[in-house]
């Protein structure tokens, strides 16, 4: 008696494809004696708060400006610095206002009892960073500053104690 199983025989599994290593790519770029240079890098504030105001680049825009940014730091508690950081920001956004561009943002930021205020010129195509301003920022009670030049404009930024 010739036994007759309740299923089709079992089919062998494909054959597996040998692995190949990736091909090389041709590199279309040619290469350069002179190192690449990167671009700045974008600010970004995580983890904390922040504000950010878009002005009209205006001889008025620095006063408006300093009034939100005290304005921010009463909501968030801070009242103890407010001629310091009235004029920072003054400062801060005078200076991009000469940079001559249609507008400015001013960027404020909190960590550790201690301010960022950032101001950007948004004017493309100035050649080096302007840091003629940094003693005067340091003056008003900057306990850090700088500033850099890319292709999106000048960007001038200070950190107050609070």
């Amino acid at each position: 008696m010739e036994h007759h199983p309740d299923h089709p025989p079992k089919t062998p599994p494909p054959p597996k494809r040998p692995v190949q290593p990736p091909r090389p790519t041709p590199d279309t770029k040619p290469k350069s004696a002179t190192p690449a240079v990167r671009g700045r890098a974008r600010m970004s504030v995580a983890n904390r708060r922040a504000a950010t105001w878009g002005l009209e680049a205006a001889p008025w825009t620095a006063g408006k400006a300093s009034r939100e940014v005290v304005a921010k730091l009463h909501t968030w508690g801070y009242t103890a610095a407010d001629q310091a950081a009235g004029n920072l920001t003054a400062l801060l956004v005078t200076t991009a206002v000469a940079d001559g561009g249609r507008r400015v943002s001013v960027h404020l930021a909190d960590q550790n009892r201690q301010a960022l205020i950032v101001a950007l010129s948004h004017r493309p195509g100035l050649a080096v960073a302007d840091e003629a301003v940094l003693p005067e920022l340091a003056a008003l009670g900057a306990v850090s500053c700088g500033t850099d030049t890319a292709e999106d404009g000048r960007r001038h930024w200070a950190v107050l104690d609070l």
